[in-house]
């Protein structure tokens, strides 16, 4: 049993029921000729069931699951927006949720203005404000946009604004979700790179992301929600594993709704096989033309098993040259060979098939999958070959 003093969040036999009509009895006539009807259409969905774990000051706690899983309704539960229909959470200490970033702000004041508004929001006096403004606005970076009116603002100038006066809120527990999956590539570094000094300084933070290498990197323990319930509770990289299998069995129990393809069709992959061994993954892909093509790059592109891209590359990224002519009705095979530096878990793979002028002929999502079990563990998708050498 814990000690109750280091323990900042303890959710205890959480269950949450939503009741959905499926028939709106709002008219006047619907009312007069069906009086007794009003409730009878009521569905009841139980979207969280017994849900009980303990989250520990200073812990960097993941929230993890599929959609529709239970797990945003948790995070709701957490931030006091809901309500459980049964059972207790207890929260240690004041607690600031990024559920959605913005909220509050107003689309007809500048940025300079929103940034006073949502800091209000926040606890800060207007001197604590002008303050930290300028280091807002250099993390936001939107020093040219700060006295235009928030509705001139794109949707990520938007975010990285929300998130620069969001993260200098002062409360002992911090509720992420999902708000580091927008804005830029080079805005998301930064973003991560504050997730690290948080956790280098012992913030309290609940995590919920579907970004396997995130949670495997920052999170101290996992918890993972799955149909409405616990599955599973433990250290990040074996969540993170359980988390993709649950993502692979989906998919391969319903693969033809999820693969995805498109193109003009004169080029189709008919048949995808993947064979695992220690050192290579190989690939192996047949094609047929139904018309004449000039110029064929083809491309392959490897997913883990939360959907975020390992690697991709083209025939022209290792240097082989464009398929010049291919008539119609000609069968083509192709051998990609990589070498096996995947870590521990399911990839799916991704096929394309353009021509010079850019024009898809055909791009299969979800084409194929292959498993790699390894003992080693890494928070990454890949292991690259390292060695080291050290004097005393």
């Amino acid at each position: 049993m814990s000690n109750q003093e280091d323990i900042a969040i303890k959710v205890e036999g959480v269950y949450k029921d939503f009741d959905l009509p499926h028939e709106a009895q709002n008219s006047l006539k619907t009312r007069i000729l069906h009086p007794m009807s009003k409730g009878k259409n009521i569905e009841r969905q139980h979207a969280l069931k017994d849900i009980s774990f303990e989250i520990k000051k200073g812990e960097f706690f993941g929230i993890v699951g599929r959609n529709g899983s239970g797990k945003s309704t948790l995070l709701k539960i957490l931030a006091e927006i809901y309500t459980p229909t049964k059972g207790k959470v207890t929260v240690n200490g004041s607690l600031t949720p990024f559920i959605e970033l913005g909220v509050g702000f107003n689309p007809e004041l500048t940025g300079r203005e929103n940034v006073y508004l949502n800091g209000a929001m926040l606890g800060f006096s207007t001197k604590e404000m002008e303050r930290m403004y300028d280091e807002i606005v250099d993390f936001a970076e939107l020093d040219k946009f700060m006295d235009q009116k928030l509705k001139n603002y794109s949707s990520g100038m938007q975010v990285r604004l929300a998130f620069s006066v969001a993260i200098r809120a002062k409360s002992d527990i911090l509720l992420l979700d999902e708000v580091l999956a927008v804005g830029d590539a080079d805005f998301q570094r930064k973003c991560y790179q504050h997730l690290k000094e948080l956790k280098k300084r012992k913030q309290t933070v609940v995590f919920v992301s579907h970004d396997m290498s995130a949670v495997r990197e920052y999170c101290d323990r996992v918890v993972l929600i799955e149909s409405s319930k616990i599955d599973s509770v433990g250290d990040s990289s074996t969540i993170a594993r359980r988390y993709s299998e649950l993502f692979l069995n989906h998919n391969h129990s319903d693969r033809s709704q999820q693969s995805e393809r498109w193109g003009n069709g004169s080029i189709k992959v008919e048949k995808v096989k993947c064979r695992v061994s220690n050192n290579s993954i190989n690939v192996f892909v047949i094609a047929k033309t139904t018309s004449s093509i000039n110029d064929l790059i083809y491309g392959i592109h490897v997913l883990d098993g939360s959907g975020k891209e390992v690697t991709a590359m083209n025939n022209k990224m290792i240097n082989m040259p464009n398929i010049k002519k291919i008539e119609a009705n000609k069968i083509i095979e192709f051998e990609w060979k990589m070498l096996n530096i995947f870590s521990d878990g399911e990839y799916s793979v991704t096929l394309t098939m353009i021509n010079e002028l850019g024009e898809t002929l055909d791009w299969y999502t979800n084409a194929s999958s292959f498993t790699v079990k390894r003992i080693e563990r890494s928070t990454t998708a890949v292991l690259p070959p390292v060695s080291v050498k050290y004097n005393l």
